[in-house]
């Protein structure tokens, strides 16, 4: 384990070199595409209805409704609902929180859908790339002009990590968590098949190849694993080898995601699809943790959760982590985390409390046990964070890139999913499928 003095160090040298994530806020409002998808709004809508409900009030009980997006069976989730929520409500008498459990994905649509319906939560744990798209539909409320004590909260939390929530000059969240990722290796494996960790992209395909095939039960197994295709997944491979979405600005995609790099990107990972040496993205397959636990996938990129995870459920697995492989545009992975924001149809008061205690050392520690990289200077310091190897996910951290902080990337982020799909199935190659995806981001980025 790191000493927590040198992983505190990293988080603190790290606040300074993240890229700030300022929305450009390029999308139209989200607007369905036919009457088809109009019936599925509305009967989506009538069902969101019920998660929003609170018990009838009596004049001295609030409840307040927090979606989010920790795995209904992860250990997050756990600490959410019999640690964190118990004791918020021990020292907030009268003020009780529902809390509603989402898929990513999904989350994500049923806000849109409950901004239209106007069945909206109080609060919302939400990816930082989705701030500028909820902005914009303005839906969220702005902290930094709504709540009188903002800047001592704020000053609590790395500056680094706040910047995410920050649009046009106002913040519409607090930092929850930070995270980056870096690749996970199976240590017998490579042992076995006496191959040395790869430090550069072209030695991740060789020995994604050479560790893929069938093991001694007759079993496939594969190189590596993407449990999927969108943004999230693919930019640390795109960036290291030296591509790109879009411009600085973020105003274009015409010769950046079609660029001969991003291509070769792509390509790359068709090829190692097509050799049976990747996989995880399709329906049916392995879920990671077990396929990595269980010796069927010997390499993924992966957050700092994944430890917690394996500790969990397969404490004996012998595995390590190094940093993403390098091509000529470097290391890089991808920055990642989670905000805590209020939406404008919240009961502020009772909201805010909610956000502040989340933010706190005690729930930002629970969190930190379960793989959660706190972003709460107090917590960065506890024995917690000691006994967390944090290290090599912080030092990523001051490499890694955010992807396009602009209100339409969750549609191009969905784009994006679709036609590297294609290029798996070999319905297009990659430069078709690319050079089609740079129109449409244009269309998307000049609305």
């Amino acid at each position: 384990m790191k000493k927590s003095k040198k992983v505190l160090a990293h988080i603190l040298t790290s606040a300074t070199c993240l890229a700030a994530l300022a929305g450009c806020g390029n999308s139209a409002p989200v607007q369905t595409k036919n009457d088809s998808e109009s019936q599925k709004v509305t009967n989506a809508a009538e069902q969101t209805a019920s998660d929003t409900e609170t018990p009838a009030a009596d004049g001295k009980e609030i409840t307040i409704n927090f979606w989010h997006h920790y795995s209904a069976q992860s250990a997050e989730n756990d600490t959410l609902v019999n640690v964190l929520i118990p004791k918020f409500e021990e020292e907030n008498p009268g003020i009780k929180v529902n809390a509603v459990s989402h898929e990513w994905g999904d989350l994500h649509e049923k806000i849109l859908i409950s901004a239209q319906s106007d069945t909206l939560p109080d609060v919302a744990r939400l990816d930082s790339a989705w701030i500028p798209e909820f902005e914009k539909m303005g839906i969220l409320t702005a902290l930094d002009e709504e709540m009188p004590d903002y800047s001592d909260v704020a000053a609590n939390l790395l500056d680094s990590a706040m910047s995410t929530a920050n649009v046009g000059g106002h913040s519409y969240g607090l930092a929850l968590n930070t995270n980056s990722k870096i690749l996970f290796y199976n240590i017998q494996a490579f042992a076995d098949a006496g191959i040395d960790v790869p430090k550069t992209m072209d030695e991740f395909v060789a020995a994604a190849k050479t560790l893929s095939g069938t093991n001694e039960n007759g079993q496939q197994v594969w190189g590596s694993n993407e449990p999927a295709l969108a943004g999230w997944n693919l930019c640390p491979y795109i960036w290291s080898m030296g591509g790109t979405i879009t411009n600085e600005e973020e105003t274009k995609a015409s010769g950046y995601i079609n660029s001969p790099e991003t291509v070769e990107a792509i390509q790359m990972l068709a090829d190692l699809y097509d050799a049976g040496a990747i996989t995880g993205w399709n329906s049916g397959d392995i879920p990671m943790t077990d396929g990595f636990g269980t010796g069927r996938y010997m390499m993924l990129l992966e957050g700092p959760w994944k430890i917690a995870e394996m500790q969990g459920a397969y404490p004996d697995f012998a595995y390590a982590t190094t940093e993403i492989p390098a091509g000529k545009g470097g290391s890089v992975s991808v920055l990642g985390g989670e905000d805590i924001s209020m939406f404008n149809s919240a009961n502020k008061d009772a909201a805010w409390k909610f956000m502040k205690f989340m933010t706190d050392s005690f729930a930002q520690e629970e969190m930190a046990k379960c793989g959660q990289i706190p972003v709460n200077k107090e917590s960065l310091a506890s024995d917690t964070v000691k006994e967390a190897d944090f290290a090599p996910f912080i030092d990523a951290i001051t490499t890694a890139k955010s992807r396009p902080t602009v209100a339409c990337w969750s549609e191009m982020d969905s784009e994006l999913s679709v036609a590297v799909t294609a290029v798996m199935n070999g319905e297009m190659t990659a430069q078709e499928a690319m050079d089609e995806l740079a129109v449409t981001f244009d269309q998307m980025l000049a609305k």
